[in-house]
């Protein structure tokens, strides 16, 4: 009996022992299974943050205001040469030219002031420089010498770089474009007093003001020289047009042409500004002459706009206007203000146009330099440069540096860091109106194939394209996916349930790049083929569902009997495909009849809708497919999840079947449906694929359902590859990335605080 005893406690000693192991063991796994959770909750939410804090870092240089700093101070190279008409710098900002009223050119050094090289340009004996000017900077930086007799001489300044012992080494010049000797522009005589030079590969274009002695009037003569070139000689002959323009130009102070020598400007100081076409050299015609400052108040300043397609006139009121020549309603050229910058309240001495971007540079008459950028009507930086007058500026081609000279005979050297002025808030988001535009428009164009470009990054259009994609794709997917799910988890038999629920959800698997390649490619065609069947589908197909649905009835019960229960709607498949199936075989014909034509061409001539192949029709439904097994397959889970006694209570209290589906199933099941939605909603929002090959990727702001769009998530895929690394329009895309990332993450915390709301309220039926 003690030996049964002793066993008996030495079995149980042994349970006792096993079963603290496992419960050891349980309680381990307990920790280490709730330590996980924690740990990668934590994990997703940094790994968030760290996205959020990464955009963030990349996109915040766009909106830095830029900075400047004194290089250097010293005294004019070779005062006795003369004062000063130009300053120019080099792109390497190592040499600079200063151009004076004795015809020296004088190469400096730009840190230090010393000289490097002094030349003479050529003016003949007994003539004098009365006018000068410069011509584009961008084409080899040409200057033209108006003189007293009547001719005009024109240089160019080269800077040959070298690189002997691996040491950069620039070497400046000067060149006779035109030869070296000088141009005769008015036969009379009579001298330049105001000239202006455009110097091409093939044409040239000089204009100046003479003021006849005897009878006082002033005349604006144009001079043309074109190169001809033979099949058959290396040398190709010059052929010159000369013409005088009708114009009262007695109070001209300055001439200009634009870089395609098609438009030359006169300017007064009065305020007036003359437009001539000089596509015909030889016949100029007026096109327009306005007043483009207030009463009041004089032109003090006036320069071109990189590109040449806008005039910077600056005020004597401290105002910087922008003119460009737009179409009017008429198609007429006009020339028209489309910006005004407030930059002083004293006149504004200069004005220095960036060689690169739509930025400039201006001086007023307290010696404050301001940095200013045109598109996105940014000022990018205020100095006081000295405390003497500046008699020259100059802004380097790469727009890091300045160069000023004042009166007290200095010229201060000064370095900028002006990165990213294109981008403004006002720019990203509000209508802007860019150069040979007829009105402010929501724009993006990111790039093009010259420097004259102005940059279009407005987030407008792309965030439009975004909803508008997602829009017509939800359109498509909740009804059919919500009232898939309500039928498959409330009123499909189990045994069909098992078959349907997997085939929707296998849908999902199916990659989005097939999805777009087949939108793209096939569906765009056949759509843009049988629109009218489309349309035709959605009367014909219910329809034919409610004329089955009434022929059935009719039946013989033994026939309806051989159908297994639930199995019923199984029978629809047949009919919907022979319903789709007519409804596009009628279509071609039937729109033939009725429109006399195609769909496409009656929306076009009777409602001025237009249509691409490639629209947001064939994005809603393709992505509408895509976005389909995501809404259906949580939806159709938290209908299912109802409490079976919640129905059963409902159906015998004597509800009907859709009666506890609407006031009961919906009710209960309503958080995980609106999940559903948001879900299937963040999905369409950040589809890259479907969008990308399905849509013509046209950041255009039009509701229209046959027009295409671009979203933000498209435009990152198609731009990213081609954009410089830290270039103002890569911090664009990442600001399109994180504007995207905002969207998604304000309408998924929104979301999931209805949703809490939703199950708090219902949580008690």
């Amino acid at each position: 009996m003690s030996e049964i005893n002793s066993q008996s406690k030495y079995s149980s000693l042994i349970k006792e022992s096993s079963g603290g192991v496992h419960e050891r063991w349980r309680l381990i796994k307990d920790a280490v299974a709730r330590y996980g959770v924690v740990i990668g909750g934590l994990g997703v939410i940094f790994a968030i943050a760290l996205i959020f804090f990464y955009l963030l870092y990349v996109v915040f240089p766009l909106f830095i205001s830029a900075t400047s700093e004194s290089v250097s101070q010293y005294e004019v190279p070779e005062p006795a040469s003369g004062k000063t008409l130009l300053l120019e710098v080099e792109e390497q900002n190592e040499v600079a030219a200063r151009f004076t009223d004795t015809g020296q050119v004088i190469f400096f050094a730009v840190a230090t002031g010393k000289t490097i090289l002094n030349e003479t340009v050529k003016i003949p004996q007994g003539a004098h420089i009365v006018s000068f000017a410069e011509g584009s900077p961008i084409k080899g930086g040409a200057v033209i010498y108006g003189l007293s007799d009547g001719k005009a001489v024109i240089v160019k300044h080269k800077y040959k770089i070298t690189y002997p012992d691996n040491v950069r080494l620039i070497t400046p010049s000067l060149a006779y474009p035109m030869g070296e000797a000088p141009l005769t522009i008015d036969e009379s005589g009579v001298a330049l007093e105001k000239v202006a030079v455009k110097i091409g590969d093939d044409a040239s274009t000089i204009a100046a003001k003479t003021t006849d002695i005897v009878s006082g009037t002033s005349k604006i003569h144009l001079s043309h020289f074109e190169k001809e070139k033979s099949l058959f000689a290396d040398e190709g002959t010059l052929t010159r047009t000369d013409s005088v323009l009708d114009y009262s130009a007695a109070d001209v102070t300055d001439i200009l042409i634009d870089k395609d020598e098609r438009n030359l400007y006169l300017v007064s100081s009065n305020g007036h500004l003359g437009l001539f076409d000089i596509n015909d050299k030889s016949a100029p015609v007026i096109i327009q002459e306005q007043i483009v400052v207030e009463a009041g108040h004089k032109i003090t300043s006036v320069a071109f706009l990189n590109g040449d397609l806008s005039l910077m006139i600056g005020d004597s009121s401290g105002l910087v206007s922008q003119w460009s020549k737009v179409r009017d309603k008429l198609n007429h050229f006009s020339m028209e203000k489309i910006r005004v910058f407030k930059v002083s309240d004293k006149a504004v001495t200069s004005i220095e146009s960036e060689q690169r971007r739509k930025g400039f540079m201006t001086v007023d008459a307290d010696n404050i330099m301001g940095i200013y950028h045109s598109t996105s009507e940014r000022e990018m930086l205020k100095e006081q440069i000295s405390h003497s007058p500046a008699v020259a500026a100059a802004i380097s081609p790469r727009a890091n540096a300045v160069l000023v000279e004042s009166e007290d005979g200095k010229i201060n050297f000064w370095t900028l860091d002006n990165q990213h002025p294109e981008v403004s808030l006002r720019a990203l988001w509000q209508e802007v109106w860019y150069e040979s535009y007829a009105k402010p428009d929501y724009i993006w164009q990111s790039s093009s194939a010259n420097s004259d470009f102005e940059p279009k990054y407005s987030l407008t259009p792309l965030v439009f394209g975004t909803l508008k994609a997602a829009f017509y794709a939800m359109l498509v997917a909740m009804p059919l996916a919500l009232m898939g799910a309500i039928y498959t988890a409330y009123f499909m038999t189990p045994t069909m349930r098992q078959y349907v629920k997997p085939t929707i959800e296998l849908m999902g698997a199916l990659p989005t790049v097939i999805l777009g390649f087949l939108a793209g490619l096939w569906l765009a065609p056949l759509i843009e083929e049988y629109l009218a069947g489309l349309f035709a589908l959605l009367m014909i197909v219910p329809l034919g569902v409610m004329l089955f649905a009434y022929a059935w009835q009719y039946l013989p019960k033994n026939l309806q009997q051989k159908i297994p229960e639930g199995y019923e709607a199984a029978l629809l498949i047949p009919v919907i495909l022979l319903s789709s199936w007519f409804a596009f075989t009628v279509s071609v014909p039937l729109e033939a009849f009725l429109f006399h034509g195609t769909l496409r061409d009656w929306f076009k001539t009777e409602l001025g809708i237009g249509y691409d192949q490639r629209n947001a029709l064939v994005v809603g439904i393709a992505m509408g497919f895509a976005v389909i097994p995501t809404i259906f397959s949580i939806a159709e889970d938290a209908i299912f999840s109802v409490p079976k006694h919640l129905t059963v209570g409902s159906l015998a209290l004597g509800a009907t079947p859709w009666q506890t589906m609407i006031k009961v199933v919906l009710l209960t099941a309503s958080p995980g449906i609106f999940s559903a939605v948001m879900i299937g909603l963040g999905r369409a929002v950040g589809e890259t694929m479907i969008v990308l090959m399905a849509t013509g990727n046209t950041p255009v702001m039009d509701l229209s359902v046959f027009q295409g769009l671009r979203t933000l998530a498209a435009n990152i895929a198609v731009e990213m590859p081609e954009t410089e690394v830290d270039s103002t329009h890569y911090r664009v895309l990442f600001l399109a990335a994180l504007v995207l990332f905002m969207f998604t993450f304000v309408f998924n915390t929104l979301a999931e605080i209805i949703r809490q709301r939703l199950r708090e309220k219902y949580s008690s039926l």
